[in-house]
């Protein structure tokens, strides 16, 4: 016989006995449109030794093992967001007129009401007429609330968001995050899933392609410059950028650092890598049991976003974690979806 028949018989025998291997591992997942997977596996979260950026609540470094997951390749964008709304009417948030009643609940006591203007629906954007700082701590300096900021229109009704249908949907609350994941049949990922899956493979580095800061400006969408009085645009970006301008990191994933911050379904809790590190391996850890912040209620967002300087925050770092309000909307605030496979 010819010598391609047999070279022809061995493959196909390969790959019959590989599928095999693999139904019987349970891994032949379902492939879906926009996202990957993720392979499950056990990581060290939290910042690396060394790491002098490094806040407290990214410390301890622990172990995590998390089960495999589809996630986004990329942040949800405004054509995606769009469509969700197209179909379901859905008014986000920053689109509904604020009460001051249920605000008040989340202050604490005494706290004066607002001039009545503030409650007109809006949200808050990035000032970018900053000539002098005084204290990086006092981040009013810079956030603004513009009246009728939304997703629709980030800097309020002279934007929009024309030929930016693929920067990410901003503005987005978490109830806004959820409504279009439950329209869409997906979720938040969870914290460790969100850290796992940016990490892409990589064993304790500092940033999702590895160590070498110079490559930042390359690598993701962040602050070059004097921040906030001067950026460079050395990346090549302002404000956000079109997702995939990027190169992905080791999984596939786009914009894990920089571009908009990420929700995830996690409650935010200062101590939290405390608590974990008191076991020796956690397993899907699924957030506290609640926030710790006693005047708002807080959920974790990572992956930094346009605004990350190492100045002021540098949470282009992969450790990096941070809170945020729950029914908070801002101009560098967006989400992806993961998916967990069918049983």
């Amino acid at each position: 016989m010819n010598i391609n028949f047999y070279i022809f018989l061995f493959l196909t025998l390969f790959l019959m006995i590989s599928c095999d291997q693999q139904k019987a591992n349970g891994q032949i997942k379902q492939a879906h449109n926009g996202m990957v997977w993720i392979p499950g596996g056990t990581y060290d979260a939290g910042a690396i030794a060394g790491d002098s950026y490094a806040r407290a609540d990214e410390l301890p470094i622990h172990s995590v093992r998390v089960d495999g997951f589809w996630m986004d390749i990329t942040e949800v964008t405004n054509l995606q967001y769009k469509k969700f709304v197209d179909e379901t009417g859905y008014v986000t948030i920053a689109e509904r007129t604020l009460d001051w009643e249920d605000m008040k609940k989340q202050l604490p006591k005494d706290t004066p009401k607002p001039a009545d203007s503030i409650f007109t629906p809006g949200s808050l954007s990035f000032c970018c007429k900053v000539d002098q700082v005084k204290d990086l701590k006092d981040n009013s300096q810079w956030w603004k609330w513009i009246v009728g900021a939304n997703w629709k229109y980030p800097k309020g009704n002279k934007s929009n968001i024309i030929s930016k249908e693929d920067n990410p949907a901003v503005h987005i609350a978490y109830e806004d995050a959820l409504a279009y994941c439950n329209w869409a049949g997906k979720r938040l990922p969870t914290e460790a899933e969100w850290e796992y899956a940016a990490r892409g493979g990589l064993k304790n580095k500092t940033y999702s392609w590895g160590e070498d800061h110079k490559l930042l400006f390359k690598k993701g969408n962040t602050w070059q410059g004097t921040f906030p009085t001067n950026n460079t645009n050395k990346d090549g970006y302002i404000g956000s950028s079109p997702v995939k301008s990027y190169a992905p990191n080791s999984y596939g994933l786009y914009d894990m650092s920089g571009n908009v911050w990420e929700w995830t379904q996690d409650w935010y809790s200062s101590t939290y890598y405390e608590d974990l590190s008191k076991s020796k391996l956690s397993i899907n850890p699924a957030g506290p049991a609640n926030y710790n912040n006693p005047n708002t209620k807080e959920k974790t967002i990572r992956g930094g976003s346009f605004l990350c300087h190492e100045s002021y925050c540098a949470s282009y770092r992969v450790s990096a974690r941070m809170g945020a309000g729950y029914d908070t909307g801002l101009e560098h605030l967006g989400f992806r979806t993961v998916l967990s496979p069918s049983k």
